[in-house]
């Protein structure tokens, strides 16, 4: 098998919209993840970036099983010592209701400078309402 490399400027990169409302919050990130990632194009090299731009609305109605509102946990850091900090999820959906969708797309990509230059062509927004109108998005259902 040959590996494909096409040059950035033969990619033809769409824009999809994907609302979250009562959407299962891992289900739907890695839908994300693939296709961000562009996994879903014939022309898919894991080295390249190919993938498409993904706006997700309803981002504070995502939803979980069993009882991961109380159990889920998220950490983070001070730097000092005893400075470790959690929230279950329910609290970072009251306080930033976009954070958990953005963590678990995220986490599904790869974690190097392919993944971080990946995940700035995701835009999470908590309402209905997105300002990426004039790219013409096209709905995806998943």
């Amino acid at each position: 098998m040959k590996t494909i490399f096409k040059k950035p400027v033969d990619f033809d990169r769409s824009w999809y919209v994907i609302d979250a409302e009562g959407k299962n919050l891992g289900r739907l990130a890695s839908k994300v993840a693939q296709i961000l990632r562009g996994k879903h194009k014939p022309y898919y090299t894991p080295h390249q970036e190919c993938g498409d731009f993904v706006v997700v609305v309803n981002a504070d109605k995502v939803a979980v099983t069993g009882d991961k509102l109380q159990s889920k946990m998220y950490y983070r850091h001070s730097g000092y010592m005893g400075g470790l900090k959690e929230t279950n999820l329910s609290e970072m959906l009251d306080k930033k209701p976009t954070t958990p969708v953005e963590k678990a797309i995220k986490g599904m990509l790869p974690h190097n400078r392919l993944g971080r230059k990946i995940f700035k062509n995701v835009k999470v927004y908590a309402g209905p309402n997105h300002p990426h109108g004039a790219q013409k998005p096209a709905a995806l259902e998943i």
